[in-house]
């Protein structure tokens, strides 16, 4: 029998939890990802912390001086509980828990997968980079809350250029090239630095416009960005 094709997502924490779980989101996304399981495919989903990461991380900042571990354990967890709300909502369809170390993916058979952070110095695209490496996979879809990547965040610079496709040397010129715990970027630094040693394509998609991701799926033209 051949083969399954590995699709490796980063779900971005803020897609599933913006201020408040995202339930109608959950839904659709799900109904999107069982449908291509039933034409083959097989699901790893890292999902991030997104605005609950900040939103704690701002709160501890207020109360005593945090190590930058400390920060990132903070983050950790709330990557494992928003990957424990979406690992809870396919039903059985998932393993029983949420995936935290890339490394043991091998032994698990099922069609989708739930993971979250890992361990300190990182964010969860870095470890959907490592689940690609585990997985000798060379394609990974990011779904955030923006359309594309920008030069600039467009929520400050409404004038911000967008790009349609960038190189990996052309992306990592103007993000930061230190990981920061909460730190809000398209593809973490050190996630990027990986990808491009490994040769990996990125996939920038809005995570509420499921039709552009269907349409990557199936090979199509779709809105967002590819990086590569």
């Amino acid at each position: 029998m051949e083969d399954k094709e590995n699709i490796i997502i980063s779900l971005g924490g803020s897609i599933v939890v913006p201020d408040d779980p995202d339930f109608s989101f959950i839904i659709q996304f799900k109904e999107l990802v069982l449908k291509w399981v039933s034409l083959g495919k097989r699901f790893f989903i890292i999902v991030g912390g997104g605005k609950t990461c900040r939103n704690y991380n701002e709160a501890l900042k207020k109360v005593i001086n945090p190590s930058t571990e400390d920060l990132d354990w903070l983050g950790i967890y709330a990557t494992r509980l928003n990957a424990e709300l979406v690992l809870l909502s396919f039903e059985g369809v998932t393993p029983s828990q949420i995936v935290t170390d890339p490394s043991v993916i091998h032994n698990l058979k099922e069609d989708v997968i739930i993971g979250a952070g890992w361990k300190p110095g990182c964010s969860t695209d870095y470890d959907a980079v490592l689940v690609a490496e585990q997985l000798n996979s060379k394609k990974i879809i990011n779904l955030s809350n923006v359309d594309y990547v920008y030069e600039s965040d467009p929520g400050v610079n409404p004038n911000a250029k967008k790009f349609e496709n960038l190189s990996w040397k052309e992306y990592r010129s103007f993000i930061s090239s230190e990981w920061g715990a909460g730190m809000s970027t398209p593809f973490d630094p050190i996630a990027s630095k990986k990808a491009d040693e490994m040769g990996i394509e990125l996939a920038f998609i809005n995570g509420h416009d499921l039709e552009s991701l269907e349409n990557y799926l199936e090979g199509k033209p779709f809105k967002g960005t590819i990086i590569k």
